[in-house]
């Protein structure tokens, strides 16, 4: 008996010293999904992230491209894909908008996925044509209310940010405009620069560089500060007190991914966003960067899908 135990105690230890000398993870490449065509405000961030993250792990991280259907395509390939952290996704604030969006979702947006880090931020700009006739907020406001249905918004289709966080400025100020919904921001903001609408909730990394070309004017952002890209354009809340929308990027896994991977996965990403080569690279067009916990990231996650659904209910928009 006492042979079996020693044996029993000896073959437990033999276990454990192998399991010790396991390659750890990662020991092999990362696959990052992105749930929109390469050179989108996603692709700006997630390219040197993973840069970064290569450089830590000594793994690469390859991103592939599963744009379609707001990022529901990506979103259903990872609720699908194997919960051992080789396997991610780069989700923006649309993750929290479609199920309140969409009749059906092929997943569940709290239980199929497993968050890792909220990484960054990114406040939008109400940017706007140069012929349109206000220059302030208050102006816009004031214009839109003299002059019911002559202001016009563009999106980047039905049911983006752009679109609800233009529909929630109209519910908070009671201002009339009228929604002209294009496919995708690149159409949207040509829309712009000529004129066809008065003006845009666009992300400020895509609107920017119109603005300091002169092309377009910078109205307000809609952060909880000032940009410091922009400082002397004032928030939209200096004006509408209580209106901030933000657009963020967060990182999640499946389902089911091991506590301890999701811990290495959520450190490692906060290390690489504290980089100052990143940040100061990031933050040229208009990124905050975060690097968060899980938990703080699920929490964030819980909120944006309550303001969200708010939103979508009060637009009235849906999808099929």
């Amino acid at each position: 008996m006492i042979r079996s135990l020693s044996a029993a105690a000896l073959l437990g230890m033999v276990c454990l010293a192998a399991a010790h000398a396991a390659p750890s993870y990662p020991d092999k490449p990362i696959t990052l999904l992105i749930p929109y065509p390469p050179g989108g405000s996603a692709d700006m961030l997630a390219r040197p992230l993973g840069a970064e993250l290569q450089k830590k792990w000594g793994q690469p991280v390859v991103l592939e491209y599963k744009p379609g259907a707001g990022g529901t395509i990506a979103s259903a390939q990872l609720a699908r894909a194997k919960p051992d952290g080789y396997t991610l996704l780069m989700v923006l604030a649309a993750h929290a908008i479609n199920p309140s969006l969409y009749p059906s979702l092929p997943y569940d947006t709290r239980r199929d996925f497993a968050p890792v880090s909220l990484v960054a931020t990114l406040p939008m700009l109400v940017a706007a044509p140069l012929s349109t006739p206000a220059n302030t907020i208050g102006e816009l406001v004031s214009y839109g209310k003299t002059h019911p249905g002559k202001l016009s918004f563009a999106s980047a289709g039905n049911g983006n940010t752009s679109h609800l966080a233009a529909e929630m400025f109209k519910n908070q100020t009671g201002v009339d405009m009228m929604h002209v919904p294009y496919k995708g921001s690149g159409p949207a903001v040509v829309a712009l620069l000529g004129g066809e609408v008065s003006l845009m909730f666009d992300s400020i990394s895509t609107s920017l560089p119109q603005v300091r070309a002169g092309k377009l004017k910078a109205i307000a952002v809609t952060g909880e500060r000032r940009s410091p890209l922009l400082p002397d354009v004032p928030t939209v809340a200096e004006s509408v007190p209580g209106f901030v929308v933000n657009g963020w990027y967060g990182v999640l896994a499946p389902a089911g991914t091991p506590s301890e991977i999701i811990d290495i996965l959520s450190r490692g990403m906060a290390e690489a966003l504290a980089v100052p080569a990143l940040k100061q690279q990031v933050g040229g067009y208009g990124y905050e960067v975060v690097g968060s916990s899980p938990a703080v990231f699920a929490d964030h996650i819980n909120r944006e899908l309550a303001t969200w659904k708010q939103a979508v209910e009060t637009s009235g928009a849906k999808l099929n």
